[in-house]
């Protein structure tokens, strides 16, 4: 008779948090934990998938009337306003919806966490997941009302891609470290929500980042998104606008720290998440 001996030992590093062999063992629960938050945000909805349109297409409408007819506020180089808020809006409402929700992820868990285990990682990560299906939808909502507007984006929308990973980079980095540190501090539920409205302003996306002199304007891509929405423009609008490379090359440097430290943390503190819960 063949005996096997299994051997426990901890993990290091990020072993509890991106290990592929683990995320590939758990590979299953993950899809399941991220088509159950896709259908819990939508069960009792009664515009369902709708909202994913109607927030920064509601938002835009907003910012136009208040921002550019009353404010005064004006686009880059002849843009109209609509679609120039319209393209920063779409990532943006993704990245506010994410962190406002992932962070109160793991507190919202408790039983699943306290029961099972699991890569941990797989609930915010699920957050994120559903908020991917509402950004597919509004980015295509978007391309809709450019085409509609008689913009033809140009080979610059290839870019997209790489500007959805400087994103979801940023947003994994954040949301692992928020969702860490609510589990522990119970007041960061509190604190996301205004933090949120405070990052939508000092991110151009009801006014251009050209407003801001330089080197500020290239320092102030230290917050990811601005990066991110003036990529988007540039990517969706034509060649209205210049490509803002520098801009998203120092967010895409900051995601990546964001995205690093964030995991670090999300590590450091895994291990007492079933205690503290």
């Amino acid at each position: 008779m063949n005996s096997e001996t299994i051997r426990l030992q901890p993990t290091r590093g990020f072993g509890r948090v991106l290990a592929p062999r683990e995320l590939w063992r758990y590979r299953d629960l993950a899809l399941q934990i991220a088509a159950r938050d896709v259908t819990v945000r939508y069960r009792q909805a009664a515009l369902g998938a709708a909202w994913a349109v109607l927030q920064p297409v509601g938002l835009m409408v907003v910012f136009t009337i208040f921002f550019n007819r009353l404010g005064g506020i004006e686009s880059t180089n002849g843009v109209p306003y609509a679609l120039f808020t319209l393209a920063a809006l779409v990532p943006w409402t993704f990245y506010s919806t994410v962190l406002t929700l992932g962070a109160d992820s793991l507190v919202t868990n408790t039983e699943l966490i306290a029961k099972v285990y699991f890569p941990r990682i797989f609930i915010p990560i699920g957050v994120m997941a559903a908020g991917l299906i509402d950004f597919a939808v509004s980015f295509v909502i978007l391309l809709v009302v450019v085409l509609i507007y008689g913009t033809v984006p140009t080979a610059a929308i290839l870019m997209v891609p790489v500007l959805v990973a400087i994103m979801l980079a940023a947003s994994l980095g954040v949301v692992a470290a928020l969702s860490a540190a609510n589990v522990r501090y119970r007041d960061i539920r509190y604190i996301v929500p205004f933090a949120v409205q405070m990052w939508l302003f000092v991110t151009p996306i009801a006014y251009a980042s050209e407003i801001i002199g330089e080197p500020w304007r290239t320092i102030s891509a230290i917050n990811p998104m601005v990066g991110v929405v003036e990529g988007f423009r540039w990517a969706t609008l034509g060649s209205e606008l210049a490509a803002p490379w520098a801009l998203m090359g120092v967010s895409a440097a900051s995601a990546a720290i964001l995205f690093v430290v964030g995991l670090v943390y999300f590590d450091r503190v895994e291990r007492t998440f079933a205690d503290l819960i």
